[in-house]
């Protein structure tokens, strides 16, 4: 069976266009994951570039295996590279999947580009590849990425305990969301309304 993401898929959207991760981007990707700010609450110091690098090859690996599709984040009026988010946990089976793994440069951050991130990866998951459920996850404490993650219009689920373990091996504990597919419609409409607003004012 073909894997359920295209090799080929690129998003497309004003501000942004998603492509997928290819070596070629490793070196870009590393020389922006040098702000240790980007890292505060992940379970990996990316501003390794080992660590970082390895974790992008263990991405294309997860890839291949139909596990997870990573994307690079290039902004539109530049072309340059300015972060990274990938859907994982991929269970076509059950039509779900994760939205995760997003970062972007500080200089981007409380900009127009997560929420055009995020509507383009959504739009994606439920009107091309037909998923019901489409979940995010965090931090319990990174407060920024949970008002981000409810400011789309996820639900919040709840904390689930001991979920991940850091690299210093301290436990991380996770904030779950979710959004499915009878919420899409609404969450859509309310989307694109607010990137409008942001696009406007950034």
């Amino acid at each position: 069976m073909l894997n359920w993401i295209k090799d080929s898929t690129v998003l497309d959207g004003n501000l942004v266009q998603l492509v997928p991760l290819r070596r070629e981007h490793f070196d870009d990707l590393t020389e922006l994951a040098k702000d240790n700010r980007i890292w505060a609450h992940y379970t990996l110091d990316g501003t390794n570039s080992g660590r970082l690098r390895a974790a992008l090859t263990d991405a294309l690996a997860e890839q291949k295996k139909d596990m997870q599709f990573p994307f690079v984040i290039l902004e539109k009026s530049t072309g340059q590279v300015i972060g990274s988010t990938r859907l994982l946990e991929l269970h076509r089976e059950h039509r779900k999947l994760e939205i995760g793994w997003t970062w972007l440069h500080p200089d981007h951050w409380g900009t127009a580009v997560n929420l055009e991130c995020k509507l383009l990866l959504l739009t994606f998951c439920f009107e091309i590849l037909g998923t019901t459920r489409v979940q995010f996850r965090t931090d319990e404490n990174n407060m920024r990425s949970r008002k981000a993650i409810e400011k789309i219009g996820a639900r919040f689920e709840g904390i689930l305990r001991h979920d991940l373990i850091r690299d210093d091996g301290t436990h991380r504990n996770s904030a779950y969301y979710s959004i499915i597919g009878p919420e899409w419609e609404d969450i859509r409409r309310q989307l694109s309304e607010k990137l409008q607003v942001n696009m406007e004012q950034d």
